[in-house]
C-alpha cells in the first residue's frame, strides 16, 4: 500500500508517469497493429485480393447489416438489465446511442470506449460513473465466461483444429491474475464487511478525508454489481448473453455465401470458431477497431483449417470487418452529433 503524502493526490505531480505509461502503451498497440497487418498482408497478390472482393456476392454482404445493428442493440437490453437495481427507468435508446459511442471511439482507441461509454450514460440519465463504469466491468467478465463456453462447445466440434490456435506456452501468471480479480469481484459484490474493514485499516488512519472519498466510490461501485445478488435476474442474462452472441456470428456465417465458402462444406458452427479465435485474439492484443488482428487470425484459420486462398480469405475478413467497422463508426458518430456527447463530456457526471 502506498503511503499517504499531501502531493499523491495532486494528479499534476502523477502526470509525467501517467504520459510514460499512456506512451507505452500506444507503442505496444501500434507495434501489435503494424505486425498483424504485416502478417496478414504477406505474400499476397493484392490484384487477386481486390478482384475477390468486388466479385463477392453483395447481397449476403448487405443482408447481415440489420444483423449487426440488432446485436448491438441487444447489448444494449442487456446492460439495462445489469442497471435494473440501480435504475430501472433507464432509456434503452440512450443505452444503444453510448453502447454505438463507445464502439466508435473503439475503433480509433483502444479500449477507450469501455470508458467513454458508461460516462456518456451516467451524464444522459443523471447516474453514478463508478455505478454505471462497474457494469461494465461486470459485462466483460461475463463475455470473457461467454466465450470460455462457445470455446468448449467449438472445441468438442473442431478439437484438432482449436488445438493448432492454441499457444505452445500458456502464461499462466495472467491467468492466475485473471482468477484473483474474479475472486475479488466476488467477495467485493456479496461480502462489502471486507472492504470496510480494509478501508478503515489501511487508509483511514491516515486520511479521513481520503478514506470517506475512497469508501464513497467503492460504495458506488459496489452498486454496479448489485444485479449479482439478484438471482432472479440470472436466466434473463444468461438468454440475453447467448443471443447476443449467436447474432454475432450470424453475419459471418452469412458472409459464407457472399464467397461460396458454403460449397466447401462450411457450417454455423466454423462461424463461431472464427468469431471465438478474433474474440479471443482481441482480448489478448487490442488494435483500434481490431484491424489486422481480426484479419490475420480468420485468415489463419481459412487458410490452414479449410484450403481456402490466402487472397480469398483475406477478402472475407477485410469484407466482413469493413462493413462493421463502418456501421459502428457511423451510427456512433450520429449519436455524438445528434445527442451532442462532445459538449455533455465536458461536463462532471453525476456523482450521487
Amino acid at each position: 500500500m502506498e503511503n499517504i503524502n499531501p502531493n499523491a493526490s495532486n494528479p499534476k505531480n502523477n502526470f509525467p508517469n501517467n504520459k510514460k505509461s499512456s506512451l507505452a502503451r500506444n507503442i505496444i498497440t501500434f507495434v501489435i497493429f503494424l505486425a498483424s497487418v504485416y502478417f496478414a498482408f504477406r505474400g499476397i497478390d493484392f490484384r487477386l485480393l481486390w478482384n475477390y472482393i468486388i466479385s463477392a456476392n453483395y447481397f449476403y454482404i448487405v443482408l447481415p447489416l440489420p444483423i449487426m445493428i440488432y446485436s448491438h442493440w441487444l447489448r444494449a437490453v442487456r446492460w439495462k438489465t445489469f442497471l435494473l437495481p440501480i435504475n430501472n427507468n433507464v432509456k434503452t435508446r440512450n443505452l444503444f446511442a453510448s453502447v454505438m459511442i463507445g464502439y466508435a471511439i473503439n475503433n480509433i482507441l483502444p479500449r477507450g470506449g469501455e470508458i467513454v461509454r458508461p460516462y456518456v450514460l451516467a451524464k444522459q440519465e443523471n447516474m453514478s460513473f463508478s455505478s454505471t463504469f462497474a457494469t461494465i466491468v461486470l459485462e466483460r467478465l461475463l463475455d470473457v465466461f461467454t466465450l470460455l463456453l462457445l470455446f468448449a462447445i467449438t472445441f468438442f466440434v473442431h478439437s484438432e483444429k482449436i488445438i493448432m490456435l492454441l499457444p505452445n506456452n500458456i502464461d499462466f501468471v495472467k491467468v492466475t491474475y485473471l482468477l484473483i480479480l474474479i475472486f475479488v469481484l466476488i467477495v467485493f459484490s456479496f461480502y462489502p464487511p471486507i472492504t470496510n474493514y480494509l478501508l478503515n485499516k489501511l487508509i483511514k488512519p491516515f486520511s479521513n478525508k481520503f478514506y470517506l472519498r475512497i469508501h464513497d466510490i467503492f460504495e458506488k461501485f459496489r452498486l454496479g454489481f448489485a444485479v449479482i445478488r439478484n438471482p432472479r435476474l440470472y436466466a434473463k442474462i444468461i438468454i440475453e448473453s447467448l443471443l447476443i452472441w449467436f447474432f454475432y456470428s450470424l453475419p459471418l456465417y452469412i458472409m459464407f455465401y457472399a464467397f461460396d465458402f458454403s460449397s466447401q462444406g462450411m457450417s454455423f458452427t466454423d462461424a463461431i470458431l472464427l468469431l471465438v479465435a478474433s474474440g479471443i485474439s482481441f482480448s489478448i492484443a487490442p488494435t483500434p477497431g481490431s484491424i489486422g488482428v481480426f484479419h490475420w487470425i480468420v485468415k489463419i484459420i481459412l487458410v490452414k483449417f479449410y484450403g481456402v486462398s490466402g487472397e480469398q480469405a483475406l477478402a472475407y475478413a477485410t469484407v466482413n470487418h469493413g462493413v462493421n467497422y463502418l456501421l459502428q463508426i457511423f451510427l456512433g458518430g450520429y449519436f455524438i452529433v445528434k445527442d451532442k456527447t462532445w459538449d455533455t463530456m465536458w461536463n462532471k457526471p453525476s456523482n450521487k
